[in-house]
């Protein structure tokens, strides 16, 4: 709720095992009933604004229909005496909605948090994957069979998949992106590469008298969206095999060939 859930990571949904259910949920509206909202240039605040009126009527009409649906809700009303009178600050919404249904399955960029219960974890992997949506997810868990099942190609079909720690951010160097109306592609570490990059697989070999084992293999990446006219750019990781010493002058690979 850091961002006012007005950030693509910001967990919008909760699945909690019935047999925990009724201890957590109380607990979980009390934190949202007290965090600080206000000038997030400010220590101690949390919730800041949201971004416009707009946000503000699309937040109260999500909220109408956990109403309608048979819910509760927690919190979501405008703090008036925050800001300007144009300014939007409210309190984070915790809804308690019966079915995965409704408002549940958009995306509304507000803060707020949708909880409902389960009994099986097939029944909340399935509620999990019945959505639009596709970026991150995660599981609490201290069960490793869960956390195995829920990080397999059977479990969360989300692009990022954490266990035990929440869904926002992002790792740095991971590769970063979604699945679904979210999106393919990745943002970050190696994978990033993969989309302008087209690999070719090469073998040179050279030989001398003393040995047959100086062989080399290179692997280079071409950029292939490459702009304004200019050739494509080569980039190359070389793995030299064990070899001896190269006699004389042939057989020595040229200097401007790429290496990394």
């Amino acid at each position: 709720m850091g961002t006012a859930g007005q950030r693509c990571t910001t967990l919008r949904r909760l699945f909690v095992h019935a047999n925990v259910y009724d201890r957590l949920v109380p607990r979980l509206s009390q934190v949202y009933a007290s965090v600080k909202v206000g000038d997030p240039r400010q220590t101690g605040t949390l919730v800041g604004p949201l971004i416009d009126r707009h946000a503000f009527e699309s937040m109260q009409r999500a909220l109408q229909e956990v109403r309608e649906a048979g819910g509760k809700t927690h919190g979501g009303e405008r703090i008036v005496d925050v800001g300007s009178e144009n300014a939007f600050y409210v309190r984070p919404a915790l809804c308690e909605i019966p079915d995965h249904i409704g408002p549940v399955l958009r995306e509304t960029f507000a803060p707020i948090l949708y909880v409902m219960h389960y009994l099986e974890l097939d029944e909340a992997i399935r509620m999990h994957n019945a959505v639009g949506a596709g970026l991150t997810s995660s599981i609490f868990t201290l069960d490793v069979r869960e956390a195995e099942r829920f990080i397999s190609a059977t479990g969360s079909d989300c692009g990022i998949a954490n266990v035990n720690i929440g869904p926002s951010g992002a790792e740095i160097g991971g590769a970063f992106g979604g699945e679904k109306e979210t999106g393919g592609g990745r943002e970050a570490g190696s994978d990033a590469l993969e989309g302008i990059y087209a690999s070719r697989h090469q073998h040179d070999q050279f030989r001398d008298e003393a040995s047959a084992r100086s062989g080399r293999e290179v692997r280079y990446r071409r950029v292939t969206k490459n702009q304004g006219g200019t050739p494509p750019l080569l980039f190359g990781s070389v793995c030299l095999s064990p070899a001896p010493p190269f006699s004389g002058s042939a057989g020595r690979p040229s200097s401007s060939e790429p290496r990394e």
